[in-house]
């Protein structure tokens, strides 16, 4: 095959090297190569990086040119050359090179060979990865309930198709408001009606942990009222230190009197808490009135009125800043 390249080359540098990979393929599934050495081939025969990624039986592998591993998040670009690994099935393995005029011939044999090696392995060593029974919510609070025995909960993720074992198997909890738990892989959009919180991405035996931040992250959520433009979908990872005020708004804690002070001018008119909200979260007063669809002399006149119910002024920064943490808390108080 090493004389049969050489000879190639000589005519056609593509058909040279596209014999070569097919050599290189060959031998890597001679010696039963895993899949981590499989995409390495790829990058490095590529000069590019290669990625692969199984959602059904949750491989994700992606190796840089010079053979280090570098997984990372983030979707695959639509122009890089890619191939199932399945027939009619999503794309699966992708070279990381844009182009605009398609893979070329050497890229579309290290595509060809790589994969159907990779296909091999996967078929060999892992079969096809069961789907979650989602309408066994018995398992999935077994795996998020921190109090549960370890092997218990990993039996139970095992149970839900979640492999304990697989380092590069990212997961995150789902808190639903007046629904049962979720699980869902890192990346994965959550579509709900109502509220949720969902926790950071944390490898299965740290599914615990993501629940305790998915409920957190729920309190934060809005309902969708006039509560102002807060999300119904709260990621645990985008609230930073403010997910610290929700270990001190608790259950039968006495309001602060900030909160005290909102809530009593909410009671004065049916739009006043949607004009808090707009100007707490709002560049300026003007974008403020075109948030709640007023005119900019109509909002003036609005928030006058509630800085004489609140008893402080909205209109500088640290106002605002005293505005946006009682109704925070306005909101932590509501959702206990």
């Amino acid at each position: 095959m090493k004389e049969l390249a050489g000879r190639l080359a000589a005519v056609d540098p593509d058909a040279g090297a596209a014999v070569s990979v097919i050599a290189y393929f060959d031998r890597l599934a001679e010696g039963r190569a895993g899949l981590e050495a499989l995409v390495r081939g790829a990058a490095v025969l590529a000069g590019c990086p290669a990625r692969l990624v199984d959602a059904d039986r949750r491989v994700r592998v992606r190796v840089v040119p010079d053979g280090r591993r570098e997984d990372r998040a983030g979707a695959p670009d639509p122009g890089w050359p890619c191939v199932p690994l399945v027939p009619d099935g999503p794309p699966a393995l992708w070279l990381e090179r844009a182009g605009s005029e398609g893979p070329s011939v050497v890229d579309a044999v290290i595509l060809e060979r790589a994969s159907a090696a990779v296909r091999s392995v996967l078929d060999r060593t892992r079969g096809r990865a069961p789907a979650p029974p989602v309408d066994d919510p018995a398992l999935v609070e077994t795996v998020l309930d921190a109090d549960a025995p370890a092997a218990a909960r990993l039996h139970a993720a095992r149970r839900l198709g979640l492999d304990p074992g697989d380092p590069s198997l990212r997961v995150r909890a789902v808190a639903v408001a007046g629904g049962p738990p979720r699980i869902v892989a890192d990346g994965h959009t959550v579509a709900t009606a109502g509220r949720a919180g969902v926790g950071p991405a944390v490898a299965v035996p740290d599914l615990p942990r993501s629940w305790a931040a998915a409920v957190t992250a729920l309190r934060f959520a809005s309902d969708g009222d006039a509560r102002g433009p807060a999300a119904g979908v709260v990621h645990a990872d985008e609230l930073g230190g403010v997910a610290l005020l929700a270990g001190l708004v608790v259950p039968g804690a006495e309001p602060a009197p900030d909160v005290r002070a909102v809530r009593a001018a909410t009671a004065e008119a049916p739009w006043m808490l949607g004009t808090l909200h707009a100007v707490a979260s709002t560049a300026s007063l003007r974008a403020a009135a075109a948030e709640v669809g007023v005119h900019h002399s109509t909002l003036q006149v609005r928030l006058t009125h509630a800085e004489h119910l609140l008893g402080w002024s909205a209109r500088t920064p640290q106002g605002r800043f005293r505005l946006q943490l009682a109704l925070t808390m306005l909101q932590l108080t509501d959702h206990q």
